[in-house]
């Protein structure tokens, strides 16, 4: 897959297709605290955008229309925590959305091992790399390693819908993950306002 890397947003008039797939890398797991460094999109043509954010250098609104835009499904692993990251630092709420971890918990019901490194073994059959996770993405300049395992993390998805779609419509759960998509950005607002460890639907 060829990169192509942007400062602070998308360029002016790119499109990328019906569907994206996207991720982050963020500089740690708190959105309160650490930072959007990065985002990374492919429509899936071999080539993946990734767009690098200098701290509070957010305007981007190429990359914003395109998150709110209703024509343009946006895929995910962990959709939760990306939208979440876009709620806070760049002030949009991601829709329409599909996650491939949602659709795993749903169809994957035979194994507890739903991270992206082990959906795409099991169901493509490739081995990825996960060396760079743990990396500074906030750095002002991304090494070649960084921006390839950037892109390996959206290069499968949307191989790996078309996979997880057939085990929806097998299992019948079609619908039922639809509604969980719908309800992610209700979901993202309540890990934003505090309740993010708490099941509000709990007794």
């Amino acid at each position: 897959m060829k990169t192509k890397l942007h400062k602070n947003d998308l360029p002016d008039g790119l499109t990328l297709g019906s569907v994206v797939a996207i991720d982050s890398e963020t500089l740690g797991l708190n959105p309160f605290r650490d930072r959007l460094c990065l985002v990374q999109l492919t429509g899936g043509d071999g080539t993946c955008h990734l767009v690098q954010f200098a701290p509070g250098a957010y305007a981007a609104p190429n990359l914003k229309r395109m998150l709110a835009d209703a024509s343009t499904l946006k895929l995910f692993h962990f959709a939760r925590f990306d939208i979440a990251m876009f709620k806070r630092y760049l002030g949009v709420m991601t829709a329409p959305i599909y996650c491939t971890k949602i659709v795993s918990r749903l169809v994957r019901t035979y194994t507890d091992r739903h991270g992206l490194k082990d959906l795409v073994k099991e169901l493509l059959g490739v081995d990825m790399s996960k060396e760079q996770q743990s990396s500074d993405w906030g750095a002002a300049e991304l090494s070649d390693k960084q921006l390839a395992y950037a892109a390996s993390d959206v290069v499968h998805l949307h191989r790996l819908k078309d996979a997880l779609d057939a085990m929806l419509a097998r299992e019948g759960r079609t619908e039922l993950a639809k509604a969980c998509f719908d309800f992610l950005p209700a979901r993202v607002e309540l890990d934003l306002a505090g309740w993010a460890d708490t099941d509000i639907f709990a007794h």
